[in-house]
């Protein structure tokens, strides 16, 4: 393997293991543990990712890679109401398990912070975008619905949730009043 082959999966099982580390127990485990568990040294650790900051954005970027890539996969399944649905709740579900990630990882630069949203947010707005056309299209969304108000309705659900479940149940009420009146049973 090459020096940058090698460095790049260094980097890859630091996040990877920091991704567990930080689900096990939170976002303030030990660096040393998370390098443990990636298999590399401190040094390593920290030629990669020089601050908690660096990595926790790392991993949190992954997520929102990941996310959005969920949704593109939804995009051309054949019913593309419950595609953007269940886009729809995996981001509530997202935002509820990884908003502390989010904001940890950005907290200590403001600028650097409105960057990473403003890339993140990017992101998962272009999504959003292309499962509502969709969804639109197909008459499974009223037609007032703008995806920003929709955005607005998934983001504080999720904030207000107390824990997946209940997001999942306030998505679902959410739900009720997105789906235009032709698409109820």
């Amino acid at each position: 393997m090459s020096p940058r082959a090698d460095a790049a999966r260094n980097a890859e099982l630091l996040v990877a293991a920091a991704r567990e580390l930080f689900a096990e127990h939170g976002t303030e485990v030990a660096l040393d543990r998370i390098a443990r568990r990636a298999g590399v040294g401190n040094a390593t650790l920290y030629r990669h990712f020089p601050t908690r900051a660096d990595l926790l954005i790392a991993v949190y970027e992954d997520e929102v890679a990941e996310l959005c890539a969920y949704g593109a996969t939804l995009a051309s399944t054949p019913e593309p109401g419950e595609a953007l649905f269940s886009w729809l709740e995996s981001l509530a579900v997202h935002v509820v398990a990884k908003g502390a990630l989010a904001l940890t990882g950005t907290e200590p630069n403001t600028d650097r912070r409105t960057a990473l949203f403003d890339r993140w947010h990017a992101s998962i707005r272009a999504t959003a975008d292309q499962l509502f056309d969709r969804a639109r299209a197909q008459g499974a969304i009223r037609e007032d619905l703008a995806v920003t108000d929709a955005l607005a309705l998934i983001s504080a659900a999720a904030t207000v949730a107390n824990g997946t479940d209940d997001a999942r149940r306030l998505i679902g009420l959410i739900r009720h009043g997105m789906e235009s009146h032709s698409s109820i049973g």
